[in-house]
């Protein structure tokens, strides 16, 4: 399953940047942005290996996996992981 390719949505790369945007003028620093953006990438790589490692929804067969505070909701088509929200 390395051939797994992860694709964002847009809204998913909106929702995400702005959390990045809130985190950086909250704190007046990009560093919690870049920790969270690490521990994104981290759990992706996660996902490649084992896509139904997160908990299956009522929503039109997406699944959601937990990131601390936040979630990241996503779908497996073939051989696609495409991010719907975060």
């Amino acid at each position: 399953m390395d051939g797994l390719r992860i694709f964002w949505t847009q809204t998913a790369i909106n929702q995400r940047n702005l959390i990045f945007e809130y985190w950086n003028k909250r704190n007046q620093s990009k560093a919690y942005s870049q920790k969270l953006n690490k521990k994104i990438k981290e759990r992706i790589k996660l996902l490649k290996v084992n896509p139904f490692l997160g908990k299956k929804t009522d929503y039109n067969q997406a699944w959601i996996i937990s990131l601390g505070h936040y979630s990241i909701v996503y779908r497996k088509i073939y051989h696609h992981i495409i991010i719907i929200g975060f």
